[in-house]
């Protein structure tokens, strides 16, 4: 017996880590210091910061990554693991600059493995930070063969006085509802089940511009870290943002609330995208566990003043964003931290 034979080829993991280096170093910012294959990655932080702070998250892809490996669509669950954590981060108004991966699998097979990279690394571009390094292990006997799991660490940088934390939201305040490309990355447990119930396959279509709802459904994560760095570059006063994921608007915008205050929601002030029409009709979906468990085609919220509206939806138009005022913040009453109106 070896270790090959046990069902660990260390031959195959050298020569997936070749494959990879060149996307995983076309990520690197200009602090990164050596290339990869060390036992750290090491990175400078950036010039100019008088008091700066880290910003430190981890996230995963869920039960999506059922459906990217059935399907074998594994380019875009690598972006998801990205967004997952970045759009975490940024809310604090902070900058991602790296970023590490954690890769398990019961065989690597590199051609899927290589293309979940790639998607890590174009995350990792179109967000600034740097895939400083990551771990990929081989455990047969654990994992099926061809099957993996991905878990993902961001850390950023911020300066002490410049943190956003929603200290600074007062009543009357506007709430920014951006755009989300769909079901993103949370609620794959109750999509898997609907699923079950109808018979999908690659060819299936849904709604009125019959789009392919597998495509559709695997669409990755949107991140928002190009808009949030245009509105502080703008210096507009963002007093607070939340990452609209599991838990939907009732359980993650109350998030970036002072205590006393609520958040009042018009679902009417945006159209519920059609994907979502599709799973509460087939699934027989109550309204309130829509709400409860997707983000319903809002991924990301914005609270400034009044007099901010107009400039940060004229800069999401001009960074390719849809945004829209969806309500404002209140006094709390009773303990109902997120009022929905329209929720039945």
């Amino acid at each position: 017996m070896d270790y090959k034979t046990s069902g660990v080829d260390v031959e195959a993991g050298r020569a997936f880590v070749s494959r990879i280096k060149s996307n995983v170093e076309a990520t690197f910012r200009k602090e990164v210091i050596g290339g990869l294959g060390g036992f750290g990655g090491l990175m400078r932080l950036p010039e100019g910061l008088k008091n700066p702070v880290l910003v430190a998250g981890t996230d995963g892809v869920g039960t999506k990554l059922e459906l990217a490996q059935k399907f074998k669509q594994h380019r875009n669950v690598g972006v998801d693991l990205v967004a997952m954590c970045v759009n975490d981060v940024i809310t604090t108004g902070s900058e991602p600059l790296f970023f590490l991966d954690y890769m398990a699998t019961g065989k690597i097979t590199p051609e899927a493995m290589e293309e979940v990279v790639a998607g890590i690394a174009d995350g990792c571009r179109r967000s600034g930070c740097s895939l400083l390094g990551g771990e990929t292990a081989e455990m047969p006997g654990f994992y099926s063969p061809g099957r993996y799991d991905l878990a993902g660490f961001c850390v950023a940088v911020a300066e002490e006085g410049s943190l956003i934390d929603g200290s600074k939201i007062e009543v009357g305040d506007k709430i920014i509802g951006v755009e989300s490309s769909g079901v993103h990355s949370n609620g794959f447990s109750l999509v898997r089940k609907i699923l079950e119930m109808v018979d999908v396959n690659e060819e299936t279509i849904f709604g009125e511009k019959k789009l392919p709802l597998i495509t559709s459904l695997l669409a990755p994560t949107k991140l928002y870290v190009q808009l949030v760095r245009s509105l502080l570059k703008d210096e507009v006063f963002i007093k607070g943002m939340a990452h609209i994921t599991g838990g939907g608007l009732p359980e993650n915008l109350p998030r970036c609330l002072p205590h006393g205050m609520r958040a009042y929601v018009d679902q009417s002030s945006w159209q519920r995208p059609e994907i979502f029409q599709w799973l509460q009709h087939f699934g027989q979906v109550p309204e309130a566990d829509l709400w409860n468990t997707f983000n319903m085609g809002i991924g990301f919220c914005l609270v400034v003043s009044e007099r901010d509206v107009e400039r940060v939806l004229q800069t999401s138009t001009n960074e390719g964003y849809s945004s829209f005022c969806i309500g404002s913040i209140e006094s709390l009453q009773g303990n109902e931290e997120l009022l929905l109106r329209g929720l039945v």
